[in-house]
């Protein structure tokens, strides 16, 4: 156990300080790409129009359980033929767990919304925020455009972050590559709609499973690097909100994250918003905080979230303590 939170703390480091470097991922196929290429490959094959509903139901729990049993396979194999090289060997895992974090490369997507508005204007924010989000931009204004942003931040921060490291603790390789497997397979079939409402049915309601944990630790942190970054006033306001307000969410997951961080930062999130040329109705969450969202809170929100990222990794190294002890 001491080992799994050495590797998961080195790759919360590396993580935060490389990221996804582009110039690598233009050459190489990253890993989540590979795992889509299964999904995409299961979803051509199983999911066919013609198919009764109850047959594409059955296909789609049925190819997610393979693509779970696969990826479980890989991460065992792949530790063991790392285990025997020593400090090499953990090197190299270091590197691997970092690939499946997203610290980084959402701090610097996030970082671009705030600049493009700020360089940009109204067109600059949209063309950014477009790039993390699923709703369609043209309807965004300034201000829907910041709250775009700081829900994707917060919400991914759960689900990119606090998840892969909770499963990879707790599981080490097979965990996290089962979990981005997962998480993965929700992003591409997961959608309620005529296509993959039924196909998609089995990995979304085991992807609501999987980030159930995660979503709701996430406040904690998210508290935490609210008191880091603006003081006590804000954590009690995260923790409060999320624990008033996340069942107002859709998603029983993302109301957790995205309400912590409405409370944090003192503005309202959610709400009525556009997908797919289709209206999504939402109560407000933390409906009492500014309606008009800045820059200058995605700025914040960033604070927050690059000091909550910091009390993970530090609750991760003072968890080693005990674990080295016992």
């Amino acid at each position: 156990m001491t080992q799994t939170l050495s590797i998961l703390f080195l790759a919360l480091v590396l993580d935060r300080l490389v990221g996804d470097p582009d110039w690598l991922w233009r050459r190489v196929a990253h890993p989540v790409v590979l795992f889509g290429r299964a999904i995409g490959a299961m979803d051509r094959l199983f999911n066919g129009k013609r198919l009764s509903a109850q047959t594409r139901r059955f296909n789609g729990a049925a190819g997610i359980a393979v693509l779970l049993a696969a990826s479980v396979f890989l991460g065992f194999v792949l530790h063991r033929l790392l285990a025997p090289l020593g400090l090499a060997g953990a090197a190299v895992e270091v590197v691997v767990v970092a690939v499946f974090l997203a610290q980084k490369s959402l701090h610097d997507h996030v970082r671009a919304v705030s600049a493009g508005l700020k360089e940009g204007g109204l067109e600059g924010g949209r063309q950014a925020v477009s790039m993390i989000v699923g709703r369609d931009p043209a309807t965004l204004d300034e201000p829907a455009v910041c709250r775009a942003g700081i829900e994707s931040l917060a919400e991914n921060f759960s689900d990119g972050v606090v998840a892969p490291a909770f499963w990879y603790a707790l599981f080490g390789l097979p965990g996290l590559f089962a979990y981005k497997m997962l998480n993965t397979a929700d992003s591409m079939i997961g959608h309620k709609n005529a296509k993959y409402l039924d196909f998609g049915w089995a990995s979304a309601r085991l992807d609501d499973l999987a980030n159930w944990p995660a979503a709701r630790l996430s406040i904690l942190f998210i508290a935490a690097g609210a008191w880091l970054a603006k003081g006590r006033a804000a954590a009690r306001a995260a923790i409060g909100t999320a624990l008033r307000d996340a069942g107002l969410h859709r998603s029983p997951n993302s109301g957790w994250p995205e309400a912590a961080m409405a409370g944090a930062v003192g503005i309202g999130l959610a709400g009525p918003r556009i997908y797919g040329g289709a209206r999504v109705d939402e109560p407000m969450m933390n409906a009492a905080g500014r309606t008009v969202a800045t820059a200058a809170d995605i700025d914040l929100s960033l604070r927050i979230f690059s000091a909550a990222c910091a009390v993970l990794a530090a609750g991760v190294l003072l968890a080693m303590i005990p674990a080295a002890l016992f």
